[in-house]
């Protein structure tokens, strides 16, 4: 699945637009390197890591999800590694 499309889905970003933006400018790493393509591949296992909000989140990608469903269920593809 596309980073972007990804980021929107799991609704860490209220648009793919966004998402793209925070890609472009080079502040978000996948996998430990950092990541300038917003058709950068995701996969299970991937690690995410971006400044957002004042604050640093690391994710790990669990599962794709199908589409952008409700908060509840978009917690549920991935799992927050940032410390506190």
């Amino acid at each position: 699945m596309r980073l972007d499309k990804f980021l929107w889905f799991v609704r860490i970003v209220k648009t793919r637009r966004l998402a793209q933006q925070l890609i472009a400018e080079g502040r978000l790493r996948l996998d430990g390197r950092v990541c300038d393509k917003s058709a950068a591949e995701v996969r299970p296992g991937s690690v995410l890591s971006f400044p957002l909000n004042d604050r640093v989140r690391i994710l790990r990608v669990e599962a794709l999800p199908q589409r952008r469903g409700p908060p509840a269920e978009a917690r549920d593809h991935y799992t927050d590694l940032a410390p506190g």
